[in-house]
């Protein structure tokens, strides 16, 4: 089997997401997807690696992967790059589960469990649909879109919020309402009303219910260190699971000093590309939860070698997803097919909404729970009306 085109689509509206077609002489068609430059990974994908990946065998998964990455400029990063490469691995994967008749999920070992628990990050319908990536200036409210504009919810009715993830059976959900601060004033510093706000969802959430549903802070990056420390100091009484990415990605020694200054747990990160930046961090003690985008650091097959990884520290795998479709549906294989997976993410207003007009299958959620793909493959294809839209570019490199 060969694989004799490469295709690339994306849209106006979804500008962030790329999709990407792997396409064979047997028929198959491997389905991958990745999220934000969705240009510049297009230009890659056509310009540097279709010449290396034409004619080749699709299942020799691991050859091509090292195939992609074995350029200087593809280093440990989540870059343009590696954004391509998680696409077509992802793709390969796909293709391989559809050859073989069977989910993802079993291709990668089988299942660890017969259901995933979630927990719900708190954003909106239209958050991240924009093509802009900067914090707070994606968060789009429509509260017209349906009942799940969580991303508002969080910030002006928390206690209603945690309320109605109580009552779906989800048990865990993910806020960040330290982020105006930190845009307002370069992550240096907060005003007494800007820690008042960013702490009143705490204080609704636990006076509501108590500590019956856990709460992550994603802090995206933003803090440098001494503020980083202050914030996990204040949130302490409201016992958060853990703390997000609470400074930039790119010190061992800095996340290491956060990291024993709080007995909050610290989760990283889906910023870090493939697996040697984790190893750096896990070597620090910097991180006791290893979180991994699939689509961004490697696909499936770095992903898997991350989780196997983190389970060598003994350390807990958790998936990250607020991007596409395909990248979540691919994040649940991942998760079920891994003995230490923790807890994967999602986004109701997303499964509920947006993904559903992109591709034909999204996985069962019931009772705070994900259940696995049942289909071969990622077990989920694009919808056809993808194909008929107006403002959908297709570029194709063939053999």
């Amino acid at each position: 089997m060969k694989i004799t085109a490469i295709e690339t689509l994306r849209t106006a509206e979804f500008a962030n997401v790329l999709w990407v077609r792997v396409h064979t002489d047997a028929g198959v068609v491997g389905l991958g997807e990745t999220f934000y430059v969705a240009g510049a990974v297009e230009a890659h994908l056509h310009d540097t690696l279709a010449g290396r990946l034409l004619g080749k065998d699709p299942l020799h998964i691991e050859a091509l992967h090292r195939e992609m990455l074995n350029l200087p400029m593809a280093q440990a990063s989540t870059g343009v790059e590696y954004r391509a490469a998680s696409a077509v691995d992802i793709a390969l994967w796909d293709a391989f589960g559809k050859v073989c008749g069977q989910p993802v999920h079993q291709m990668l070992g089988g299942l660890c469990r017969p259901r995933q628990r979630i927990y719900n990050t708190c954003a909106g319908y239209g958050y991240v649909r924009s093509n802009d990536i900067k914090p707070v200036s994606t968060w789009n409210f429509d509260e017209s879109a349906g009942p799940f504009e969580d991303l508002n919810g969080f910030m002006t009715r928390a206690d209603a919020l945690a309320e109605s993830l109580l009552e779906q059976g989800i048990t865990a959900m993910k806020i960040w309402p330290f982020d105006p601060a930190a845009i307002a004033n370069d992550g240096v510093h907060i005003t007494v009303d800007e820690l008042k706000a960013a702490l009143d969802p705490f204080e609704r959430i636990r006076r509501a219910v108590g500590d019956r549903i856990e709460i992550m802070v994603e802090m995206h990056s933003l803090w440098n260190l001494p503020m980083a420390k202050r914030i996990a100091r204040w949130l302490e009484p409201y016992a958060p699971t853990w703390l997000e990415d609470p400074i930039r990605m790119n010190s061992p020694q800095a996340l290491a000093e956060l990291a024993r200054s709080t007995p909050t747990w610290i989760c990283a990160s889906e910023t870090l590309g493939s697996r040697f930046p984790y190893k750096d961090m896990l070597d620090r003690d910097a991180m006791s939860v290893v979180m991994a985008d699939l689509c961004w650091t490697g696909g499936l097959t770095e992903g898997r070698k991350i989780a196997a990884l983190a389970d060598t520290y003994h350390r807990p795998f958790a998936p990250h997803d607020c991007v596409g479709p395909v990248g979540f549906v691919a994040g649940i294989h991942a998760s079920f097919s891994q003995p230490n997976t923790l807890i994967q993410e999602s986004v109701r207003a997303f499964y509920t909404g947006w993904y559903r007009e992109l591709v034909t299958v999204m996985p069962t959620i019931a009772d705070g729970h994900v259940l696995p793909m049942e289909g071969p493959g990622l077990g989920t294809e694009l919808q056809p009306a993808v194909f008929a839209r107006s403002d959908l570019s297709v570029r194709r490199s063939e053999l």
